[in-house]
């Protein structure tokens, strides 16, 4: 080891970034690598979301129309012949309900339940749920089974 050859330990040394705007000697000087004017050169500058650099905004140039209804309730679904499925995996037997679901990883706890009429029902179950279609609900009492809304 000699001293031509030391250096410091490995990652021990952190800044690697050029220390700007200490005059023209250090090469970064001046303007400090930010160009000739603009908004960019300005301090305090920060990029609003959406700005196109003066041209009109995608956001601002699209046509607007139709409406958002804020009270919309949105349902999460699950079809007569995935309760069928589980009944023939014998996960489920007589009743289901949100909870029972949610157990079995099928639904996500943070929105409410409706029940649709995809597929044929077998098997007679008690079945609660916050919404059913009237196919749903017809397939459950024809199999025997009962549809309880919540």
């Amino acid at each position: 080891m000699e001293l031509h050859n030391l250096k410091p330990a490995k990652g021990s040394v952190k800044t690697t970034t050029k220390r700007l705007g200490r005059g023209e000697a250090s090469g970064n000087g001046g303007t400090a690598g930010r160009g000739h004017k603009g908004a960019k050169s300005r301090s305090g500058y920060s990029r609003k979301i959406g700005f196109e650099g003066g041209q009109m905004p995608l956001q601002r140039r699209v046509p607007k129309f139709g409406f958002t209804n804020p009270n919309r309730v949105e349902y999460q679904t699950i079809n007569l012949d995935r309760l069928q499925e589980l009944v023939d995996l014998k996960v489920i037997s007589d009743t289901v309900d949100f909870s029972t679901l949610h157990a079995l990883d099928q639904i996500n706890k943070n929105l409410p339940l409706k029940v649709l009429g995809r597929g044929d029902l077998k098997a007679k179950l008690k079945v609660s749920a916050h919404k059913f279609s009237a196919s749903a609900k017809s397939a459950i009492e024809a199999a025997g089974g009962e549809a309880i809304t919540l």
